[in-house]
């Protein structure tokens, strides 16, 4: 029998007449500090957590599914019934049994429905300046283990399991509370413009590096994610919710979610969300709780954390709180809002979502399993594209990355071990084959077909709106076709494959190879992939001495290279090189041809001058602001991480006034770097460049550099063209009023006049949200040594360029023509005509340096691995074309 405890009754009054058990620690016993008095930090929270599974380890167990960058544990929480939490594993295998309708009849699954109980997956503060989840998620935990008599609390226990991960972005959190409290005095300002209210550069919303985690499901590029992707894909629980904060003007969203709605995504997922949000409502009306619904937040990209899980047949969604962004905020209307409001709506929603898994606990176990049954149907029924092929092609590295990605989401990939036919093509052994006809057939759909559209009606009132100038609806991009942003090549069979086959998992090694390892005269690697980038970065960190060649050429033997292809020579290294060659083959995945002749029928020689030698170049990127915060960590990953190099950050009141001549490359992620160069500052990088030095800029910094008060880059940006024709209804200038008050009267007789008459005129192109166009490459020039003639580039924003003439610079790359620019998503027919071949990637000497400007990001998010080995070129060939400084 639970005794009472008062002390704790009386310190929580967030859900009326509750009464707690003293057998559970009170926040106050454990961290010295009410639920919602302080914001709790990662390492309290751990306290917490660990405190109560100490006080009732039967129905709480604690997991830790992960580390941080910075090595801080990720983990989670199991809440039940202490049969249930004794047998987690069991309930795992039983939700994978119900995943998959090929072992688990309808029969069966019936059986499995009667006894598997419903779950719950609550995950709290994946942007870790969202504060208000991690103590809701605390508070909801102590809730269901204090109170497990308590009327609701007793429906959700019966039977369902809670998850909870309580903290999924414990770096971007820490980096939030130390600057939070080193800020507040004697008292905590609720003033907007207050220094509590205002957080500096980077703001704690993002990771390590500075990814913005939410839009990380896709890639998965950070441990945080792959960790959660790991575990939902064992367990499977029916519901996921992520909680959020927005703007503290507003008050608190839940589902039903705005249009547009995948396709993907099944009416049952919807109306299931539905429902739970229908029980919110009855709870906020009862606590007076303002919300709303359906306005914003949709549910179109799947690479959310409240839309990834759809495609294993779960219902999610995202809740949203308006923030107090520290103890208390003044908002617009009066209203004085507390971090405790915050936290208290979090923790009632948490908990209705719970008591509505619970009321629907049928309902869900049986949707869950028809969505597995109708995914198997859809790709069986698909008469295009129902299996999806990846040849051998020059880019396996990437091929492999692919393969094994799709593995790690959970879907069954598999690569042949003997050449085959489907379709009526042939294919080598080693092809990568996904048949849309499994349980994860949707995702498949989702991320390989190369476009998914959204509802002709929504796209009609988007364009409504923007005739009216009122911006769009369109929450997030519009295309994310993982092939095309890989730059990867694949086929569809509207047929099964049947062919001798291995299963891959993500754990799948991508094997390197040295043929001839004893080659007299010196070691080749074909440049075009990511393994010869690793290859490359990895021989420079040790000290061998690497050539590239600018233009492909062919050996005595017939073996052709591409350009750009890796030159190692034993007369130029140490006497144990071919060791170090065959390690860096091993780590890297390169395939490596030893060759006994330097003998070359085609192309440059190995001592041409068209064979540059390859030196590790020291690598600057501006830091702090104004930098965007997101450009710069998802840069300095793609270096780091995926090429496998080091980058110096450098922040910029120390970039705009210091010698960089350490330094042969800088990289200028985007930002709004006017704020920041002064004339001397713009004067200090010019002359660093023409002493060498390779400055490479992304979007807003390409701007930056091109803009009349810099004049580095000797290209403009253009208004829309729309807006450059004269319709005949501006200005007269000549027959204005001398004073400039009136203008020439004007007679309309249409509507379209007034519509005419009230356009902006030279103003910038119209927004993109994010679409994927296709990108042409200058196949002679040796900044795209290796590179595709095709690649995909995505583009966001308003920015368009005129080229570069050819007496400045070179344009290197550019968007394809008017019919062809859009690979994948929804661009504007005004946009689509004036991209067309507009430059992508501009290069133009200067002095003894050069500046490498690309008009959009090539690193956004880190999932445009089609683009890397322009960005390596852009890097190590670029310093290896610069003079010497």
């Amino acid at each position: 029998m639970l005794v009472s405890n008062a002390a704790a009754n009386e310190e929580y009054n967030l859900w009326p007449n509750t009464q707690y058990s003293a057998d559970i620690p009170t926040h106050t016993q454990i961290l010295g500090y009410k639920v919602g008095e302080r914001i709790t930090n990662y390492a309290d929270m751990l306290r917490f957590f660990e405190a109560l599974e100490v006080a009732a380890p039967k129905r709480i167990k604690l997991f830790e599914y992960g580390k941080t960058w910075e090595g801080r544990k990720l983990i989670y929480a199991a809440i039940g019934a202490p049969e249930l939490i004794k047998d987690l594993d069991g309930f795992a295998k039983n939700m994978q049994r119900l995943s998959d309708p090929r072992l688990t009849n309808k029969q069966q699954a019936k059986e499995l429905q009667a006894t598997l109980p419903s779950s719950v997956w609550l995950e709290y503060g994946v942007h870790g300046n969202e504060i208000s989840s991690t103590d809701a998620a605390m508070m909801t935990a102590y809730h269901l283990l204090a109170a497990p008599d308590e009327a609701t609390n007793k429906k959700i226990l019966k039977n369902t399991i809670v998850f909870i991960d309580p903290l999924q972005n414990p770096d971007g959190r820490t980096r939030f509370t130390q600057r939070y409290y080193a800020t507040v005095g004697l008292q905590h300002s609720s003033d907007r413009i207050s220094a509590e209210q205002n957080e500096p550069w980077p703001k704690g919303r993002t990771n390590h590096y500075l990814f913005d985690m939410n839009r990380d499901w896709l890639a998965v590029t950070q441990p945080e994610t792959a960790g959660k992707i790991k575990i939902l894909n064992h367990y499977r629980p029916l519901v996921v919710i992520d909680l959020h904060e927005m703007g503290g003007d507003n008050s608190y969203f839940f589902a039903p979610s705005a249009q547009p709605f995948n396709p993907y995504m099944s009416q049952d997922q919807i109306d299931n969300i539905g429902l739970i949000g229908r029980n919110h409502g009855k709870h906020f009306d009862r606590f007076g709780f303002d919300y709303f619904t359906r306005e914003v937040y949709d549910a179109f990209y799947p690479g959310y954390g409240d839309s990834w899980p759809t495609f294993y047949g779960a219902s999610a969604s995202t809740y949203e709180v308006g923030s107090a962004r520290g103890q208390a905020f003044q908002k617009n209307n009066g209203e004085l809002l507390t971090y405790k409001d915050t936290v208290h709506k979090h923790f009632v929603a948490s908990i209705s979502t719970a008591e509505g898994v619970a009321d629907n606990h049928d309902k869900l176990l049986k949707d869950f399993y028809q969505y597995q049954v109708d995914a198997i149907a859809s790709g069986k029924a698909d008469k295009k594209e129902r299996v999806y092929l990846l040849p051998i092609q020059r880019d396996r590295a990437g091929a492999h990355k692919l393969a094994t990605l799709m593995a790690r989401h959970g879907v069954e990939v598999n690569q042949s071990t003997e050449s085959f036919k489907a379709c009526g093509k042939g294919y080598s052994a080693g092809t990568y084959w996904i048949d849309t006809a499994q349980p994860r057939g949707k995702f498949v759909k989702t991320t390989f077909t190369k476009q998914v559209d959204m509802p002709d009606a929504f796209i009609t009132e988007q364009e409504r709106r923007r005739a009216r100038l009122l911006d769009d609806e369109i929450y997030d991009v519009t295309a994310w076709s993982l092939p095309l942003m890989f730059n990867i090549e694949t086929d569809a069979c509207n047929r099964a494959v049947k062919v001798k086959s291995i299963s891959i998992d993500e754990t799948h090694k991508l094997l390197g190879s040295v043929s001839n390892p004893q080659a007299s005269v010196a070691f080749l690697v074909a440049w075009g992939d990511m393994a010869a980038v690793r290859f490359l970065t990895g021989a420079l960190q040790q000290g061998l001495v690497v050539k590239s060649a600018d233009k492909a050429f062919v050996l005595e033997d017939k073996q052709a290279f591409t350009a750009g292809s890796l030159i190692v020579e034993r007369r130029a290294n140490k006497a144990d090189y071919a060791d170090l060659v065959l390690t860096l083959a091993n780590q890297s995945g390169a395939s490596v041809i030893g060759v006994d002749s330097s003998w070359v029928i085609d192309g440059p020689s190995f001592g041409s001058g068209n064979t540059v030698t390859m030196s590790p170049p020291n690598i600057a990127m501006a830091w702090d602001e104004p930098v965007y915060p997101q450009s710069a960590g998802n840069t300095r990953f793609v270096i780091e991480r995926q090429l496998n190099y080091p980058v110096t950050a450098i922040r910029i009141n120390m970039l705009t006034k210091s010698n960089l001549a350490n330094y042969q490359v800088l990289i200028l992620p985007s930002g709004d770097y006017q704020k920041s160069f002064d004339k001397s500052a713009v004067k200090n990088l010019k002359s660093w460049v023409q002493n060498g030095g390779v400055l490479v800029t992304f979007g807003k910094a390409t701007q930056f550099i091109a803009s009349s008060d810099v004049a580095l880059l000797d290209v403009k940006r253009e208004f829309a063209y729309k807006n450059s024709v004269d319709k005949g209804n501006s200005v007269d200038k000549k027959s204005a009023d001398k004073d400039h008050s009136r203008v020439k009267g004007q007679l309309f007789t249409e509507k379209q006049d007034l519509l005419d008459a009230s356009e902006v005129k030279q103003q910038s192109p119209d927004n993109v949200a994010g679409v994927l166009a296709n990108v042409e490459v200058d196949q002679e020039h040796w900044l795209t040594a290796g590179v595709n003639k095709n690649v995909v580039a995505l583009v966001l924003g308003r920015d368009i360029y005129a080229p570069i003439t050819l007496k400045s610079g070179k344009n290197v790359a550019w968007f394809s023509g008017p019919e062809t620019v859009l690979a994948s998503g929804y661009l504007w027919q005004e946009n689509k005509e004036q991209l067309a071949y507009k430059p992508f990637l501009i290069h133009q000497p200067l002095g003894k340096g050069m500046l490498v400007s690309f008009t959009q990001e090539p690193t956004t998010r880190a999932y445009l691995d089609g683009l890397n080995v322009l960005l390596t070129n852009s890097i190590f060939r670029a310093a290896a074309h610069a003079k010497t400084l």
